[in-house]
């Protein structure tokens, strides 16, 4: 089982600490707010009141051995953010995830040895400027910067042709991948919620259907929504 240490229980840092623990890792929350702490004690494995920046007291609770830390602290907390990160890196966690406000805050913990800077209201911003954007996307994996595999639903522009009469890659410059049958689709009964795992030049598209494509985020949103 691996362990996570999330330091700073500010709403980003409480609803980390939370999911992990529901996924069944072992999960010490820590926070200089007694109430904070009290508040999450009865969700993860453990609730501890203590101060970040504090090396000995956060080798007590077996910080040191931690998998991951992730230091959730807001940017009003940036100094303590930092030595914490710091005092991570010395103690040995080798893998150190810090919440930044701005790429600046995001540089500076870089540089001080956090391994990977999250930016939850960049992301989120960015996330929520592609969905409505790009309205027909469901979900989406990126898997390197710029581009991702997307689930979307086949709109009735697609209903009854074919995968080469779509032409996915040469009109839209992306790949099908997959194709499970809808529910409500006009594909045999028997075929209904079935997966198509590798989709043939004759496999015919129906509307409702679900498509897994990948290609570059500026490609995709520009698939019809019709």
């Amino acid at each position: 089982m691996r362990r996570f240490a999330v330091i700073g229980l500010g709403r980003f840092g409480t609803k980390l600490a939370i999911a992990l623990a529901m996924s069944g890792a072992e999960v010490i929350a820590i926070d200089k707010d007694r109430n904070e702490v009290e508040m999450i004690r009865d969700q993860v494995s453990h609730a501890v009141r203590l101060d970040g920046t504090d090396e000995e007291a956060l080798k007590a609770q077996g910080v040191d051995k931690a998998d991951v830390a992730i230091i959730g602290m807001g940017q009003q907390n940036f100094e303590a953010a930092i030595l914490t990160v710091v005092n991570l890196r010395q103690m040995g966690v080798k893998q150190i995830y810090a919440r930044a406000e701005s790429l600046i805050s995001g540089e500076v913990f870089s540089k001080v040895g956090a391994t990977e800077v999250i930016y939850p209201e960049i992301e989120s911003a960015q996330r929520w400027a592609y969905k409505l954007i790009a309205p027909q996307i469901g979900e989406k994996i990126d898997f390197a910067p710029g581009y991702s595999l997307a689930r979307i639903k086949a709109p009735a522009s697609f209903d009854g042709r074919t995968v080469m009469d779509l032409q996915l890659r040469q009109k839209y410059n992306v790949n099908l991948v997959l194709i499970k049958r809808g529910e409500l689709s006009k594909a045999k009964k028997s075929e209904k919620g079935s997966i198509i795992n590798v989709p043939m030049p004759s496999t015919v598209v129906y509307q409702e259907d679900i498509l897994m494509v990948a290609g570059s985020d500026v490609d995709l949103a520009k698939l019809p929504q019709e």
